[in-house]
């Protein structure tokens, strides 16, 4: 089988896409035009709604934005993903109150406004390479797309002064808490906030240790390249959407195991206090949970250390023991899936997991960088062994934020 791999635009050729498409599709040129990356999270999965620690990236991959300021509340919006364009007045926007795609757009307005900035009507263009239900945050990647440029074309001053020039990370987390409100509230997606803070606030040439439970946030050293790795992402193709039960099941059985264990988060559950904590929960299904919560918090703290101590291949074993919680304990992935994680092993990877929400979407493999090549077939073969649709691979270089 052959390999289809997908490639990242340069700031200057997405700049230029979404520029043409808003002047082409609604005759107007544009006041801002702004990017954010889609993410990859190394580990640290469904711990951020819990109070837990995050090691996210961003990709090279981005989503652009071309936006233009108007006179009135009208929202316009128009994408190269889609014919249909997306209208609807600011002030009707509202949790409930408006639906389709161009709710992850206007909901950040609204947010913005909720919190009390001077955000009017706009026209805007959409345009992005970062792969759409693959489970590395397209939907945040608008989002903070979205934030930026609405920043820009209307000067705001989210603390530290106007515009997007002055933007520092207490201001990026602003933002990143407008666009957790936008999906949770306006898409009715109850999702963390991990997504957003990776695509504002995360550092080229480092991954990010999130936290949580204060939204502090840390570079830690991740670089696997320099010393002969690299980190490998698989789109599965296999389908995913966040805007379902599953997902609220989950985080609802972490937090009913809060509430029975009487702790504000399940990070407040020590590794060495689990056994206890799981005795007390009657639920067979939530003892399961909270187990894949507690460890996996604990293997973003062991992660960091081998990261600070400069050791990027002792990495692959936490990541592929994260896979493996994931799958029994959490209950998250999917044929596909599993299958990336089993032939890359198999093929010689130090270690591979699902990343994201799961369901479907995406898989990150660490591995050798003169094997990139070998593991990929393999995993390619397999999926053509099991009749599964081609898989697409990406190369993940620690990225820029949104600006």
């Amino acid at each position: 089988m052959s390999l289809d791999h997908l490639g990242s635009w340069t700031r200057e050729e997405g700049d230029a896409r979404v520029t043409a498409l808003l002047h082409e599709r609604l005759g107007v040129r544009p006041d801002a035009v702004r990017s954010a990356p889609g993410r990859v999270n190394v580990i640290g999965e469904h711990v951020d709604y819990t109070g837990g620690l995050c090691l996210p990236t961003a990709l090279p991959h981005r989503t652009f934005v071309a936006l233009r300021r108007r006179d009135d509340d009208v929202v316009r919006l128009v994408s190269a993903q889609t014919d249909e364009q997306w209208t609807a007045h600011l002030d009707d926007v509202a949790p409930g109150a408006v639906e389709g795609w161009g709710v992850y757009v206007a909901g950040v307005a609204w947010a913005l406004r909720e919190a009390g900035h001077t955000v009017g009507g706009f026209d805007a263009a959409v345009d992005s390479c970062v792969p759409f239900g693959a489970g590395l945050s397209s939907s945040a990647a608008l989002e903070a797309a979205t934030a930026v440029a609405l920043v820009d074309a209307f000067d705001l001053d989210l603390g530290a002064g106007p515009g997007v020039d002055a933007l520092d990370d207490a201001a990026r987390a602003v933002l990143a808490d407008a666009c957790v409100r936008a999906e949770n509230e306006i898409a009715g997606a109850n999702t963390g906030g991990l997504d957003q803070a990776s695509s504002l606030r995360c550092v080229e040439g480092a991954a990010i240790l999130l936290d949580c439970r204060d939204g502090a946030v840390r570079p830690v050293p991740f670089d696997p390249l320099p010393v002969g790795l690299d980190l490998l992402v698989i789109d599965t193709r296999a389908p995913h959407s966040h805007v379902d039960g599953e997902y609220s099941a989950r985080r609802a059985a972490v937090e009913r195991a809060a509430e029975v264990l009487g702790v504000p988060d399940l990070r407040a559950v020590p590794l060495d206090g689990l056994d206890e904590a799981l005795v007390r929960l009657d639920d067979p299904v939530i003892r399961r949970r909270t187990r894949h919560c507690v460890t996996e918090i604990e293997r973003v703290r062991q992660s960091v250390a081998v990261l600070d101590a400069g050791d990027v291949a002792a990495l692959g074993p936490l990541m592929t023991a994260s896979h493996v919680s994931l799958r029994d304990d959490f209950e998250v992935t999917v044929p596909e899936l599993d299958t990336v994680v089993d032939a890359a092993l198999a093929a010689g990877a130090l270690g591979a997991r699902m990343t994201g929400g799961g369901f479907g979407g995406s898989a990150i493999v660490l591995l050798r960088a003169d094997e990139r090549a070998k593991v990929a077939q393999a995993i390619a073969d397999a999926f053509e062994l099991r009749g599964f649709a081609a898989p697409a691979f990406l190369a993940a270089p620690p990225s820029s934020p949104a600006g």
